[in-house]
């Protein structure tokens, strides 16, 4: 069944011939664990030829951990075919793989703990629309394959070439539904610039950002949402009560939050005359000295993403120490 096999993390993953039995060719990724469960595109040497698109194969990015599987393009390919994901998507997911390996993620940390956190994908600027992702209603859910593809490439990069399978490298008590794949596109308001832009890129730069992420928090404004606070009030509860639940009677040290907010509620925000710097410095000041929610005001990260509606996100952070990563996204 096998035509050939190629180097992906610890151990050599089958390539199969073109008339492979399918589902013989499930048993195989199940037993060999490089699969996740959900049923996976059968990677043969012509569908990852067309991955690599004519990149050298076996061109080495770094080493994963934990177990410091050799991140080459050929082992990326691999699991982007798994995830179905297309061509165009490539670039993108090795992106955010590269992110992942810089310090301040702190990918041992986030892929050993019993905790929950995996690596979520944000996509920024022009690759949102040219991938066909979803930064609108639903962002976050199904009903969209470049995000759900390419949620769960990364996430098979992380398992295979990083090593972190169940009880080998990945110790979570319990994990989460993120850790099948998450990625969702950055929207547009006149609230704040893009997340790139605030890091320094140009406003006409592709970028993709990952993040340390140990699950979500649906935030509902105040009563009439009439002002700035009414709508940041709530979520600063839900970043405290999120940080307090996951420090185990311990004060950790300040890091980073991100809120997702709708338009409706980024409008309500400038209507009261407040831009990006007045929100977080509201956020930041608001939690107190003694403990506050981030580093610095700048470590809240306001995006802009979701549909119509009052219904905000925050993304709870690692609370075992994670900061995010950006990358530029060239050929958008």
């Amino acid at each position: 069944m096998s035509a050939a096999t190629i180097p992906v993390g610890d151990r050599d993953a089958p390539v199969f011939a073109p008339d492979a039995d399918w589902d013989s060719a499930q048993t195989v990724l199940l037993e060999e664990a490089l699969a996740d469960g959900l049923p996976a595109v059968v990677p043969t040497q012509a569908r990852l030829a067309a991955m690599l698109a004519g990149r050298d194969p076996e061109q080495s990015y770094g080493f994963m951990p934990p177990l410091f599987g050799d991140l080459t393009a050929q082992a990326v390919a691999y699991c982007c075919v798994l995830a179905g994901c297309r061509p165009a998507e490539f670039d993108a997911v090795l992106e955010a793989a590269i992110a992942t390996l810089e310090p301040e993620f702190n990918l041992l940390g986030i892929q050993t703990t019993t905790g929950t956190p995996t690596a979520a994908m944000l996509v920024h600027g022009g690759a949102v629309a040219a991938l066909g992702m979803n930064a609108g209603t639903n962002c976050l859910g199904p009903g969209n394959r470049a995000n759900a593809c390419m949620g769960r490439a990364l996430r098979l990069v992380l398992t295979t070439i990083g090593g972190a399978r169940p009880l080998i490298g990945d110790m979570a008590t319990m994990g989460q539904p993120a850790k099948y794949g998450m990625a969702f596109g950055e929207g547009t308001h006149a609230l704040a610039p893009p997340l790139p832009v605030r890091r320094g890129l140009s406003p006409t730069d592709s970028a993709v950002t990952v993040i340390g992420l140990s699950g979500t928090i649906e935030v509902l404004p105040e009563a009439g949402a009439a002002t700035p606070e009414a709508v940041l009030r709530p979520a600063l509860a839900a970043m405290q009560g999120a940080r307090i639940a996951a420090s185990g009677g311990r004060q950790r040290e300040p890091g980073e939050q991100f809120l997702l907010l709708p338009a409706e509620m980024a409008d309500v925000i400038v209507k009261g005359g407040w831009g990006l710097a007045e929100a977080q410095a509201f956020l930041w000041r608001e939690s107190g000295s003694d403990w506050p929610i981030a580093r610095a005001p700048a470590d809240i990260h306001l995006i802009i993403t979701g549909g119509a509606g009052v219904k905000m996100t925050c993304l709870v952070p690692w609370g075992g120490g994670t900061f995010c990563v950006t990358r530029r996204l060239p050929g958008f």
